[in-house]
């Protein structure tokens, strides 16, 4: 783990892959380290308003590796598998339409962490990597779900987007009313299920 300061009050540490940096998170999180905000990304995590750098660096020196235990139970994500890229992922797969949907059916994902939109969850668990499209489509509409390099994700909202689209789901992603305004905020194991 490399850690380098991210501007006066932040310190930025550096894993190389999604579940050490998705474990690192959890791990901080639980240990209620005196920082304002844990964000994990791809292969990061960012420790936002940081009082003191040093004894944060310490404190992570502590981290052996391990990822605590998930405790929330499964968000389950109806999925009417009806995408424009079903085909492509097949063939890419080696498999027919009803194959893509049982692996995707069958594959315990968890949200590794959030970006590109409000309540957009990057999914691990796929194994393999998907390409994207060669141009994005200009327009995705909201609740398509997608497949990209070794990711998963709903779009919460219509917008661009270069992901291949096995389906659609009306599960609502993103409501600012709710406590925790993104239902698949990093840590949370995901199941998609046939709508």
């Amino acid at each position: 783990m490399q850690l380098r300061a991210f501007g006066p009050r932040a310190v930025l540490a550096e894993l190389g892959d999604a579940h050490a940096a998705l474990a690192l998170a959890a791990w901080a999180r639980g240990a209620r380290l005196p920082v304002a905000e844990v964000v994990p990304a791809a292969e990061t995590v960012l420790f936002d308003g940081v009082r003191d750098p040093e004894s944060l660096r310490a404190s992570l020196a502590a981290w052996d590796g391990s990822a605590p235990t998930l405790d929330r139970a499964p968000v389950e994500v109806p999925v009417t598998y009806d995408g424009e890229d079903l085909a492509f992922v097949a063939e890419l797969w080696g498999t027919d339409v009803a194959g893509v949907v049982e692996r995707h059916t069958s594959t315990a994902f968890v949200s590794a962490f959030c970006g590109f939109a409000p309540g957009f969850a990057y999914l691990a668990g796929l194994g393999g990597s998907v390409p994207r499209l060669d141009a994005p489509r200009s327009r995705v509409p909201a609740g398509a779900v997608g497949l990209a390099g070794a990711w998963c994700g709903v779009y919460p909202t219509a917008s661009p987007g270069g992901w291949r689209l096995l389906g659609r789901t009306s599960l609502p992603l993103w409501d600012p009313a709710r406590e925790e305004p993104a239902l698949l905020a990093p840590g949370t194991p995901v199941r998609f299920v046939r709508a």
